[in-house]
């Protein structure tokens, strides 16, 4: 199994803090807003048809959306709780937005070759995922195969200056913007809770 099955979904809002939690984990926070669509926006720069996986609270999937570049987007969640709560604050979505529902390390190898622009990934995973050596190094040349020539792939920001190991051996280029940020005080999943965050671009040549 490569995510987690089953787990307790809520959306906490406290002392003007807004939390999408899962299994008591913080999955993503709303002081997130400046760099998530920083990153769509970057995502944006590279063609019309973009790919997006975790909807979570949703920043950058309107974001990219709504961005008169975009021709589709289309957001894969795993958990229906996450796109009811999602759908729950947002009744209405753009048209040319899609959400579907499965699992990206089966529905990666699904996807057509050379089918977008760009691929957006912020899926909320267990650390036992993050360290699979195996599991990335099967899925990473999917994604590559997905992406058209010059298309990106831009995972989540990282608050620590270095590249992912799980990409970098995929892509011969790869852009950096350095973004400064500052959570909530009670954020427990970045270094530190205010500082620079890093967007990372990989493109394929």
């Amino acid at each position: 199994m490569t995510q987690r099955s089953s787990p307790a979904i809520e959306l906490v809002e406290h002392d003007g803090e807004v939390t999408l939690s899962i299994d008591g984990e913080q999955a993503m926070q709303a002081w997130e807003r400046d760099l998530m669509w920083a990153s769509a926006d970057m995502l944006c720069e590279y063609g019309h048809d973009f790919y997006e996986v975790g909807l979570g609270l949703g920043l950058s999937a309107l974001r990219i959306a709504g961005n008169p570049a975009t021709r589709g987007h289309t957001v894969l969640e795993l958990f229906d709780e996450v796109e009811d709560l999602f759908r729950a604050r947002h009744p209405e979505l753009p048209e040319n937005l899609t959400i579907e529902r499965g699992d990206f390390f089966h529905r990666v190898f699904e996807l057509p070759s050379e089918s977008v622009d760009g691929m957006f990934f912020d899926p909320a995973l267990d650390m036992e995922v993050w360290t699979d050596k195996e599991l990335w190094a099967a899925t990473m040349p999917q994604v590559v195969r997905v992406l058209r020539p010059g298309g990106v792939f831009i995972p989540f920001f990282s608050t620590k200056p270095e590249l992912r190991w799980q990409y970098t051996p995929h892509f011969r280029r790869i852009r950096v913007e350095r973004h400064p940020y500052t959570a909530y005080d009670t954020t427990t999943y970045t270094y530190g809770t205010s500082g620079d965050a890093y967007i990372q671009c990989f493109v394929k040549d």
